[in-house]
C-alpha cells in the first residue's frame, strides 16, 4: 500500500506541474484536478501491478538522491557527450563496423539492470536489444573495440 501511496504522490506532483498554469484554482482548474487525481490513481495501480514493487527505503534516502545527480551530470554527462561526438565523426568518415555485444554487468536487480539498458539505449550508437534470465545484455552498437567478443548466433547469421 505504500508504494502505491509513494507512485500516487509522485505521478499527482508530475501531472499537476505539466498542467501548472491552467486554471483558477491556485493555478489549475477544477476539472484538471480531479484528472490528476484519477490519472495518478490509474498510473499508481499499473505500476504497482506491472513492476510488482516492493518498496525499499533506500530509495528514499536523499543522500543517494544526490549521488545519483552528480553521477547523471558528471561522468554520464560526460560519456553522453563523447558519444555524440564519435557517432558524428564515425557517421562522416564512414568508419562503422555494427555488432551486438553480449555484457554480463553484474546486476541482480532486474530494476538496475533496466536502468542501465535504458542508459545504454540513451546513449548515440547504441541499442540496447534484449536482457536475458541472468541479467545479461545484448547491445548493438556502431563500432566496437576488437576485445568485445560478438555474440556467437549473430556472427553465424552474418556470415
Amino acid at each position: 500500500m505504500l508504494a502505491f501511496f509513494i507512485i500516487f504522490i509522485f505521478s499527482l506532483l508530475f501531472y499537476l506541474l505539466l498542467t501548472v498554469g491552467s486554471g483558477d484554482i491556485l493555478f489549475w482548474s477544477r476539472e484538471e484536478i480531479i484528472l490528476g487525481l484519477l490519472f495518478s490513481g490509474v498510473t499508481a495501480l499499473a505500476l504497482k501491478r506491472l513492476l510488482d514493487l516492493r518498496l525499499d527505503l533506500k530509495f528514499l534516502n536523499p543522500w543517494r538522491g544526490f549521488l545519483f545527480f552528480i553521477y547523471i551530470i558528471g561522468p554520464f554527462l560526460f560519456a553522453l557527450t563523447k558519444a555524440n561526438l564519435d557517432v558524428a565523426r564515425r557517421v562522416i568518415t564512414g568508419k562503422i563496423k555494427p555488432r551486438i555485444i553480449k555484457i554480463s554487468p553484474g546486476l541482480n536487480s532486474a530494476l538496475g539492470a533496466t536502468l542501465l539498458a535504458n542508459s545504454i539505449t540513451l546513449t548515440p550508437g547504441t541499442l540496447t536489444v534484449d536482457i536475458d534470465e541472468e541479467n545479461n545484455l545484448y547491445i548493438h552498437c556502431l563500432y566496437s573495440k576488437p576485445k568485445l567478443k560478438e555474440v556467437w548466433w549473430l556472427k553465424k547469421i552474418t556470415e
